[in-house]
């Protein structure tokens, strides 16, 4: 009998515990950079008794992450066969290959490097469809030098060196989307695994709208993640790609909205 009675008592408390209205609530951070760091003044103060979890709630910003930045702008060529060269810096920015072509054929005839007569360029770049590869067609005296560091070679396909004139297909695959997924990460939650090694992802996704648009990210189903801290003075989030290497958002705003509740 006294056994029972335990075991009843032991029930009742635990449905009381499982009724009780448990706390939650939302934490709104934004800046225009990838890596927000957020102080609280009050600190947030959560129930030590309790346990918490964390998930992302939504997302907002906008595709303006670049393919061609300093790193890889870079195109050189030569119309003499090498005897001088001249240098072509592709503004930062999310270019197709047809963009890049479009943009070189204009500062190439700028410097007087077009075949007006018959309206032909010495050099055109384009994609094969068929390979995923890009072409390079250089008339001859023309040169393409794509061994600076910052060569466009690295979007393109190429190898590091100089391509002479006549049909030039690219030895690899053209890498033209240099982010094929972003991270969210917060350093209040416990490690989640990504690529084998430990991390603080708590979301990722990538954007369904091309270069340019809106970018609005809801879950369909939240993802929860233990929180690690029962007083939180800072939050550190930020938004890197496949690689963890923080995206330039290039000041465009970005706005994150977590869900922190009671377990």
């Amino acid at each position: 009998m006294e056994g029972l009675l335990e075991d009843i008592k032991e029930n009742t408390e635990r449905t009381a515990r499982n009724t009780d209205p448990k706390s939650s609530f939302y934490i709104l951070v934004s800046t225009n950079k990838s890596r927000i760091v957020t102080k609280y003044n009050p600190l947030i103060q959560l129930d030590k008794s309790r346990k918490h979890e964390m998930a992302l709630v939504n997302l907002e910003t906008y595709y303006s992450f670049p393919n061609i930045d300093a790193t890889n702008n870079n195109f050189r060529y030569s119309p003499n066969a090498g005897t001088s060269w001249s240098d072509i810096n592709v503004p930062e920015g999310c270019y197709e290959v047809a963009d890049i072509n479009e943009y070189l054929q204009r500062i190439m005839k700028e410097n007087g490097h077009h075949d007006d007569t018959n309206e032909t360029a010495p050099i055109t770049l384009e994609p094969n469809t068929n390979t995923l590869k890009s072409v390079l067609k250089i008339a001859e005296p023309y040169r393409v030098d794509l061994t600076p560091e910052n060569s466009i070679r690295t979007v393109l396909g190429f190898e590091s060196r100089v391509y002479a004139n006549g049909y030039n297909e690219s030895e690899n695959i053209v890498n033209i989307m240099n982010v094929t997924s972003l991270r969210v990460t917060s350093d209040v939650i416990a490690s989640s695994y990504a690529n084998g090694s430990t991390e603080n992802v708590i979301y990722s996704f990538f954007p369904n709208v091309g270069p340019g648009f809106k970018i609005i990210e809801v879950p369909t189903n939240l993802i929860y993640l233990p929180v690690t801290l029962d007083t939180i003075s800072r939050i550190e989030t930020k938004l890197t790609d496949q690689n963890g290497k923080l995206v330039n958002l290039r000041g465009e705003d970005l706005a994150i909205r977590f869900h922190i509740r009671e377990v």
